[in-house]
């Protein structure tokens, strides 16, 4: 025979069914939500695992690809520039004109090689590589506009006309930044091998004779890079010419003779008499610097010419 539930039995069934329910409701809820988290996880991290990473270091390899395609393009219309000019200054040329339209073709191709080579984001190689390029389309510039001059122009007018013109002064000056910072990579890249050397270094207002005699080569060489730049001209010898000069003066007694203490002013005498010439460096390396840490660039080896 049934018998009927008390009412106080009813509500405590009831009861027990309503928590059931909740307790149901409440696992497929919380697995729903816990399932959509760890997707929303596993997305985020697929998204930042599929950015590319963008650090401020670089390899060796980087200095060397550089050199190639960046570097030693830019040069090679630097050295045609230098070449044209020697010959306006020496009277070796009667149409400059024709030499500015050349060298307004050449610079514009020299762009359009250096700006289709990638380079990796936020370093110091590719700001060197943007203030090259900036450079370049500023002499060219200038040499388009210079050969549009009239046959009438001489050439010590526009030889006047190009000092005074600001896309050359900005061309010479973009050309040296980005000189300074290839230089500044190497020193980056040289710290990361030995820690005793700096990671960075600009050159101070009075740097003494033996202080430089400490340093190593690729801290002198970056320190070269900073008077070639202070001197405001584009030369044809590297940092490493100026660098080897230095040595040479000082280690000759021709500073303690001339009784100089500075590094400055020595490299101002060196540049100013024209002592320093492309491949001294090379010439006196043999002598001067063993077991210097550089990286392998061809400028830095003794067989390269």
């Amino acid at each position: 025979m049934s018998k009927k539930l008390s009412r106080t039995e009813m509500l405590m069934t009831l009861g027990f069914l309503f928590m059931l329910v909740c307790a149901v409701g409440s696992f497929f809820v919380g697995y729903r939500v816990g399932s959509d988290r760890t997707t929303a996880n596993f997305e985020t991290q697929k998204q930042l695992a599929s950015k590319p990473v963008t650090t401020g270091t670089f390899q060796q390899q980087d200095l060397v690809s550089f050199y190639h395609t960046i570097f030693m393009p830019y040069r090679e219309f630097q050295n045609e520039w230098l070449s044209a000019m020697e010959r306006a200054n020496t009277k070796q040329t009667s149409d400059l004109p024709t030499e500015f339209k050349r060298l307004s073709t050449l610079a514009q191709q020299k762009f359009k090689e250096i700006s289709s080579v990638s380079t990796q984001q936020a370093t110091l190689i590719e700001q060197s590589q943007q203030q090259l390029l900036k450079s370049l389309a500023s002499f060219q510039s200038v040499s388009k506009r210079l050969s549009g001059k009239s046959d009438n122009t001489s050439i010590s007018q526009l030889m006047a006309a190009l000092k005074q013109d600001q896309d050359f002064k900005a061309g010479v000056s973009k050309s040296l930044q980005g000189q300074q910072s290839y230089y500044e990579a190497m020193l980056k890249w040289s710290a990361t091998i030995d820690a005793d050397i700096p990671s960075a270094i600009k050159m101070p207002s009075s740097l003494t004779i033996t202080e430089w005699k400490k340093m190593p080569l690729v801290v002198k060489n970056k320190l070269s890079a900073d008077l070639v730049a202070s001197a405001g001209k584009v030369v044809s010898y590297y940092p490493q010419d100026l660098t080897s000069r230095i040595d040479e003066f000082i280690g000759t007694g021709q500073a303690n003779k001339l009784n100089m203490r500075l590094v400055g002013p020595i490299a101002e005498l060196l540049a100013d008499t024209k002592a320093v010439r492309s491949g001294d460096f090379q010439n006196s390396m043999g002598r001067l610097y063993t077991n210097q840490l550089l990286p392998q660039l061809p400028f830095f080896l003794r067989e390269a010419e």
